[in-house]
């Protein structure tokens, strides 16, 4: 926005100073701000035109051929300097537009117009001036072409390299998710292998002396049977644990999201504030939080031009957990709240917390708030 206001305000007012400093009949100056009002026209046309070399060059050349015929000066004018630093606010834009033979061709006719001016004696401005005053300018642009140049390509490598470091994120997070799970196998298979099979043995045992013992080293036997068949059903259920996936809260959300963003060709961008990765999300709340961020997702692929969305998790003050998602819109479109995000609304006030959704500054958003429940530790 700024860079617009300067490239706004600075030909608007070297061209309004530079009208006011020529003399002139009222019938000329007509045809002069007819001029004026053409070359803001094609002035505000070319942002259209980025994307067509051929027809931001034909504008800016008509840029040019408008600013040397309006300030075609009388031979009796007062010195302007003002026409120069139009040409120079015209050479900056093929500079930035075009290309590098496109520039050069604008820039040769600017500079021809301005000679022009001067050999037939009306600017009062010498030729020599004029050219040294182009270098100037032509030098100063190849230093702002080489700049914009070098930053582009820095943008580039910046977001080269922090894709690759998103990716390499990912992969060491599935890496460490697997090496802990396999450990876990390792570790509940060693429990099934060793304590298991002792325990078994033990049970053998009992009810061999169960059987052949009588009275109460008979019932004894028994409860201590029982005890070592509660054991073996303990050690079972652990290992099964130890087997199972241990992902959990937000981040078996993200897990999940990901999944979804990989097959809906979205782009998402994640932010995760507040602590909201220790938050104590229990079972439903982590299912209504994915279901809630899921069919905002859909309706971004159903509704909305744009191939990407905003998550961000916050629990503030570790008593409420916050999601949020946001996605541009394209124009004034009217919102009514359908079936699907009925449900989450109803869902997320079922478990006690706040749901809403709709546009918000050129975004669409989806928010909601779960309570949390605080461990015994934390109030310690």
């Amino acid at each position: 926005m700024r860079s617009y206001w300067f490239w706004v305000l600075m030909p608007g007012t070297a061209w309004t100073l530079g009208i006011l400093q020529l003399s002139m009949d009222i019938s000329e100056m007509t045809l002069h701000i007819f001029g004026s009002a053409l070359f803001f026209g094609l002035y505000f046309l070319m942002p259209l035109l980025k994307s067509m070399p051929v027809f931001a060059f034909l504008n800016l050349m008509g840029m040019s051929a408008l600013a040397i015929l309006v300030f075609w000066p009388d031979s009796e004018a007062a010195l302007n300097l003002y026409p120069l630093l139009i040409f120079a606010i015209i050479a900056g834009k093929a500079v930035y537009r075009l290309s590098v033979k496109a520039a050069i061709g604008i820039g040769a006719v600017l500079i021809a117009g301005a000679l022009l001016h001067s050999l037939t004696g009306d600017s009062g401005i010498s030729p020599l001036f004029i050219l040294l005053y182009s270098l100037i300018v032509c030098a100063a642009l190849v230093f702002f072409r080489k700049s914009c140049i070098f930053e582009d390509e820095l943008r580039e490598r910046n977001e080269a390299l922090l894709s690759e470091y998103r990716k390499m994120k990912r992969r060491l997070l599935t890496d460490e998710q697997a090496a802990r799970q396999e450990e876990r196998t390792q570790i509940a298979r060693d429990i099934h292998d060793s304590v298991g099979h002792k325990l078994t043995a033990l049970l053998m045992q009992l009810e061999v002396f169960r059987m052949r013992a009588d009275g109460e080293t008979a019932e004894g036997l028994g409860d201590l049977k029982a005890l070592a068949k509660e054991s073996l059903e303990e050690t079972r259920n652990a290992v099964k644990t130890l087997k199972q996936d241990e992902a959990g809260g937000v981040t078996a959300i993200i897990g999940l999201i990901r999944k979804l963003e990989a097959e809906s060709f979205l782009r998402i961008q994640f932010a995760v504030k507040h602590g909201a990765l220790s938050a104590p999300l229990g079972n439903e709340q982590m299912v209504i939080v994915y279901r809630a961020v899921q069919e905002a997702l859909t309706n971004v692929m159903r509704h909305s031009q744009a191939r990407e969305a905003d998550i961000i998790f916050e629990a503030p003050g570790a008593s409420i957990f916050r999601f949020t998602v946001s996605n541009k819109t394209f124009g004034t479109v009217p919102f009514r709240e359908g079936f699907g995000l009925s449900s989450m609304r109803e869902r997320v006030e079922q478990a006690g917390g706040e749901f809403k959704a709709g546009p918000e500054n050129g975004l669409f958003v989806v928010k909601g708030t779960l309570p949390l429940t605080l461990k015994e530790s934390d109030l310690e």
